[in-house]
C-alpha cells in the first residue's frame, strides 16, 4: 500500500464528507467560470466584447443563465420515454463527477489537525476508472437522443457512439506507454513518478494522441458532431429544457475539467512545479499548498486550449472524423506502443547506451524525413469530366441545368400582330 493510500484510508468521515463537497463545489464553479471565459475569449478573438453586463466584467453571466434555466418550463414531448427520458441527463452528469475522485490536486497536508492526501479516493487502478466513467457516461447520450422521440436527437446520440467507441480506444492507447514508463496504474504514482521528469517530453505522441483523443471523448468542436447546430438543430439535447438541459451542460463542462486534470496528471506532472520554480527555496514550491497553485494553472491552459479549438477551427465532416480515428490514431498509437516497448527492453538489458540509442534514433527520424520528402508524389491521371474523382460529392451530371438557346428578338412592326407577339414576349 502507497503512502497516499495509507492516509486517505485514516481519514475520519467529516473529512471525506468535506472532501466530497468541495470537489462538487469546485466543479459546478468551474462550469459557470469556463462558460465565461469561453465567451469571452471567443468574443476577443471575433472583435466584440462578449458578456460585459451581468457583474464586473459579465462574471455573473453564467449564473444568470443557469437562475433562467431553472425556472424556464419543463417541456416533455408526447412521444418520450418517460423514466428514461428523465434518467438520461443524471446519468450522463454523474459519472463526469465521479470521475474526478481519483485524481490527485496536491500532496500530503493538514486540515484542520488531520494529515491528509488532497485526493478523494486512491485506487491501483484509477486510470481504469476513469475510462469506466467515460464509457458510461456516453450512455446518457444515446439515451437521451433515442428516448426523446425524435429523429435529430436520434442521429444525434447515433454519432455519440459511433465517437465515443472510436476515439475512447485510441484514448486508452495513448495511456499504455505512460502506464509502461510509472509501472501503475494509479494516477498518484503516474505523478509521483515525474518528479523529475514530465512524460509530455518523454512521450510526445501519446500526448498528441490524447490531447486529440480529449477533444473527441468531450464532444467539442471540432468534433461536435453529435449536436452539429447546423445539421441537427441541436443533437442529442433538442428536445430538452430547463434544468434537464442545464445537467446535459453541467455535464460536458464537468467533462472537460476532468480530461484536463487528467492531462495534467499524465504529462505534465500533475502538481508538481515546474522546473524553474523547483529551484527555488530547495522544492519549496513542491510542498503543502502551493502545488494546488500549479494544478489549477496547467489545467486553465487545457481548458483555454478547448476554447482556442472552438473559435478557430470549422467543424469536421463524419468520414474525415472517423479517418482519422481509426485510420491515423489508433494505427499510429499501435506503432507507437511497439517502438516504446523496444526501446524499454533495449535500455533495461543494456544492450545499447543512452548515447548510442540517440544517435540511432535520430538516424532513422532523419531518413524518414528524407523519405517523405524525397519521394515524388504519385500523381493521379486527370480526370475527363468537370470535378470527376476529385473526392467530393458534387451532383450528377446530368443534373446540369442545359444551355438557354438566345431568345431573336422580333423586328419592329406597325401591324398588329407583331405587336401583339412582342406584348407576349415581355
Amino acid at each position: 500500500m502507497t503512502r497516499t493510500a495509507e492516509l486517505l484510508a485514516d481519514d475520519p468521515l467529516w473529512l471525506i464528507l468535506l472532501k466530497v463537497v468541495v470537489i462538487f463545489a469546485f466543479l459546478v464553479v468551474m462550469t459557470l467560470l469556463t462558460i465565461w471565459a469561453e465567451r469571452r475569449v471567443i468574443g476577443r478573438m471575433q472583435h466584440r466584447p462578449g458578456p460585459n453586463r451581468a457583474g464586473p466584467f459579465g462574471l455573473l453571466q453564467s449564473l444568470a443563465d443557469g437562475l433562467k434555466l431553472a425556472f424556464k418550463e419543463d417541456i416533455r414531448p408526447v412521444l418520450a420515454d418517460k423514466w428514461v427520458y428523465f434518467l438520461a441527463p443524471v446519468i450522463s452528469a454523474t459519472p463526469a463527477m465521479v470521475s474526478f475522485s481519483v485524481i490527485p490536486f496536491g500532496p500530503e497536508v493538514t486540515i484542520f489537525g488531520q494529515r491528509t492526501a488532497l485526493q478523494l479516493v486512491e485506487l491501483p487502478v484509477g486510470l481504469l476508472v476513469v475510462l469506466a466513467c467515460a464509457s458510461v457516461g456516453v450512455y446518457g447520450i444515446v439515451l437521451a437522443g433515442w428516448a426523446s422521440g425524435s429523429p435529430y436527437p436520434l442521429l444525434g446520440s447515433l454519432r455519440s457512439a459511433a465517437q465515443v467507441i472510436s476515439y475512447e480506444i485510441a484514448m486508452g492507447l495513448s495511456f499504455v506507454a505512460v502506464i509502461m514508463y510509472a509501472g501503475t496504474l494509479s494516477t498518484s504514482g503516474i505523478v509521483e513518478a515525474q518528479a523529475n521528469g514530465w512524460f509530455f517530453l518523454l512521450l510526445p505522441f501519446s500526448f498528441a494522441v490524447y490531447v486529440v483523443s480529449m477533444v473527441g471523448e468531450t464532444n467539442r468542436a471540432p468534433f461536435d458532431l453529435p449536436e452539429a447546430e447546423s445539421e441537427l438543430v441541436g443533437g442529442f439535447h433538442t428536445e430538452y429544457s430547463s434544468l434537464k438541459f442545464a445537467l446535459f451542460f453541467l455535464a460536458e463542462y464537468i467533462n472537460m475539467v476532468t480530461v484536463s486534470a487528467l492531462a495534467t496528471t499524465l504529462f505534465l506532472g500533475g502538481w508538481h512545479a515546474p522546473w524553474p520554480l523547483t529551484l527555488i527555496g530547495g522544492g519549496m514550491l513542491d510542498t503543502g499548498w502551493w502545488p494546488v497553485l500549479w494544478f489549477l494553472g496547467k489545467t486553465f491552459l487545457f481548458l483555454f486550449f478547448f476554447v482556442w479549438l472552438r473559435g478557430t477551427l470549422p467543424r469536421l465532416r463524419y468520414d474525415q472524423f472517423m479517418d482519422l480515428g481509426w485510420k491515423f490514431l489508433v494505427p499510429l498509437s499501435l506503432v507507437w506502443i511497439i517502438a516504446v516497448t523496444v526501446i524499454r527492453a533495449l535500455r533495461n538489458n543494456a544492450v545499447v547506451s543512452s548515447q548510442e540509442f540517440l544517435i540511432g534514433g535520430g538516424i532513422v527520424i532523419a531518413a524518414l524525413l528524407l523519405a517523405t520528402f524525397l519521394i515524388p508524389e504519385r500523381k493521379e491521371p486527370e480526370p475527363e469530366e468537370p470535378n470527376a474523382g476529385s473526392g467530393y460529392p458534387v451532383p450528377p451530371l446530368d443534373l446540369e441545368v442545359p444551355p438557354v438557346p438566345a431568345r431573336r428578338i422580333p423586328q419592329q412592326s406597325s401591324g398588329p400582330r407583331q405587336k401583339e407577339v412582342s406584348r407576349g414576349d415581355v
